[in-house]
């Protein structure tokens, strides 16, 4: 009953985390590249500076939060992040300066806890031959999210740069409320370990990823996987608004397009690949596709072509919810909050490496000392980082 129940609380709770985030996608390069009197390149830097102190908080935090939901449960968890996340919004909306969107960032990094805190209360209520497919909807959730966040955000933005975040910080409170007043807890008293620092810190978590050599392999391609994608978080707007010229209202249509399409991936063809072909080739072919979209995006000389690259992109999609399937079978379920929180750590170092490598690779590439650029360099890098996870995921998956 329990399970029926919890999934779409878990589903709204994620929609309207992701529309908010959405929001802003569009803006916040734009609002930075603001501050700097309209200097792209470095933008791209502090940008990315950004990205990389977001991850670190993520990094220390989430790994807490995992083992906290572990111990105390999984809706406090989510409410507390929500409502953190919330305030944070409202801080970026009044910043006056680039150091007060930094301490925006700050906060958005220790408060967003809520998606490896949802995913853990997904492995909580469903059954582990079912866990792909339920890991697909909290993908669908961000799909739907995405695809009217950027809209919104783009929309409201042509008016003013700031309203998009207090449109965000709205949704989020209003979300943190509903699940204050619906969201059941999951996991049961009898289920819960005991609180242990050993656990809670970053190293401590990343532990478990070691306890077993088939988790340990999924987790090195996942650690690809995530790097790879932050190509997409670190340069998207910067790229686009740079190669093609596109202004806010560009960005979040297009965002919302890939929305549809990450969402169509998310919500019914990973179900059905997997039915069909498994966990493990459905894994692969996200990979594949992940290669191939990448290239499009980066060797892309017009938007036409960008856009063909979409839909191929999204199919990437089929990799998370399968490698998600994969390693919560080799952990006992009073250990999925350390798993996810485990998980959020792999995140957490990706994301301090990701968006300085990408934002300072496309700085690099188009800087005036450059005789030729090549602004797609960092899609290239990420192509070519999926190339060596898809050659480690066909070893280890062969004995999954």
């Amino acid at each position: 009953m329990l399970h029926r129940a919890a999934l779409p609380f878990i589903f709204v709770t994620i929609l309207l985390d992701v529309l908010s985030f959405g929001i802003i996608i569009p803006v916040l390069p734009k609002l930075i590249e603001h501050f700097l009197n309209g200097d792209t390149a470095r933008a791209a830097e502090i940008f990315g500076l950004f990205g990389t102190v977001w991850a670190l908080m993520q990094f220390i935090c989430s790994p807490i939060f995992g083992v906290l939901s572990d111990r105390f449960g999984r809706r406090p968890v989510i409410l507390l992040s929500n409502f953190g996340l919330g305030f944070d919004y409202i801080v970026m909306a009044l910043a006056p300066t680039v150091n007060w969107l930094f301490l925006g960032r700050v906060i958005s990094g220790i408060t967003g806890a809520s998606f490896t805190t949802a995913s853990a209360y997904v492995a909580d209520v469903t059954p582990p031959e079912k866990r792909a497919a339920s890991f697909g909807l909290i993908g669908a959730a961000w799909g739907l999210g995405f695809i009217l966040g950027p809209a919104i955000g783009g929309l409201l933005g042509v008016y003013d740069p700031r309203l998009p975040f207090w449109g965000a910080a709205a949704l989020t409170l209003i979300n943190a409320t509903y699940g204050l007043f619906v969201l059941p807890e999951s996991l049961p008293p009898e289920r819960r370990a005991a609180f242990a620092w050993k656990k809670a810190n970053p190293v401590g978590s990343l532990k478990l990823l070691r306890s077993h050599p088939e988790l340990f392999g999924l987790a090195t391609v996942s650690a690809f996987y995530l790097l790879a994608h932050q190509a997409l978080q670190s340069v998207f707007v910067l790229y686009t608004s740079y190669r093609y010229g596109w202004n806010e209202r560009m960005i979040g249509l297009t965002l919302t397009a890939m929305g549809v399409c990450m969402m169509a991936v998310q919500g019914g063809v990973v179900r059905r690949v997997v039915a069909r072909f498994g966990e493990r080739r459905a894994l692969l072919a996200g990979l594949i596709c992940g290669v191939l979209g990448f290239t499009i995006y980066g060797l892309a000389r017009t938007q036409n072509i960008f856009w063909s690259g979409l839909p191929i992109l999204a199919l990437m999609g089929l990799f998370g919810p399968s490698a998600q399937g994969l390693m919560t079978r080799r952990v006992d379920p009073s250990a999925q909050g350390q798993l996810q929180g485990a998980n959020s750590s792999l995140m957490g170092i990706t994301g301090m490496l990701g968006p300085s490598l990408f934002t300072r690779l496309f700085a690099n590439f188009i800087g005036a000392h450059r005789s030729w650029q090549l602004p797609g360099a960092p899609f290239l890098l990420a192509a070519l980082l999926l190339v060596t996870a898809l050659a480690l995921a066909w070893r280890v998956t062969r004995v999954t």
